[in-house]
């Protein structure tokens, strides 16, 4: 059964209405993705915003230089925060990444329905469940849950990092809720 065929439930410009900045965005993303993600058409609901948005993301998520997390760490916090939230567009995309940089479709799996099953290492399961609790009760966050990842290994920077991701999430999570996102249909297949 498919899913909705709709992007989001509020209008969006055309491509050929898009600044030409954003038309050279998208053509970039056909090449090196084979799509433009939805996510990426939603936020040209506001061409400023989608900007923002865009810049925002490339520097969390893909630099490596700014982060002290590895790429497979960040899509396994926005899947674990996607799941707790259940952000059908987040779990589908992002579950696809954890299963391309992880080379294991099981554990995209796992992180989308329950990341406890999986047996990940002391680091790991430390950040998740930080990530898990900062969605679900941010007001219990206190000293021991820092306390928690610094026992791990994790540096005052990665533990802001770790924040920041799941901060992130949370946002995209919501805008994804509010106008009923969809993933694209691709990302079903991939990495499996």
């Amino acid at each position: 059964m498919p899913q909705p065929d709709h992007i989001v439930k509020i209008a969006l410009p055309d491509d050929s209405e898009l600044d030409a900045d954003i038309q050279k965005y998208f053509s970039i993303c056909q090449d090196k993705l084979g799509m433009v993600p939805y996510v990426l058409r939603a936020y040209t609901a506001n061409q400023a915003k989608f900007r923002t948005f865009s810049q925002f993301y490339n520097q969390l998520m893909l630099d490596e230089e700014t982060c002290n997390l590895s790429k497979l760490e960040r899509e396994m916090i926005a899947v674990v925060v996607s799941s707790a939230n259940r952000c059908y567009y987040c779990l589908v995309a992002h579950g696809q990444a954890v299963r391309e940089l992880s080379g294991d479709p099981q554990l995209g799996e796992m992180m989308v329905m329950n990341y406890r099953v999986a047996e990940l290492d002391g680091r790991q399961r430390a950040m998740l469940d930080y990530a898990w609790k900062l969605t679900k009760t941010p007001h219990e966050i206190g000293d021991a849950d820092r306390a928690a990842l610094k026992d791990a290994g994790f540096s005052d920077q990665a533990i802001f990092d770790i924040s920041d991701v799941t901060a992130f999430f949370n946002y995209t999570n919501r805008m994804a809720h509010g106008l009923d996102m969809m993933p694209n249909p691709d990302y079903h297949a991939m990495s499996r």
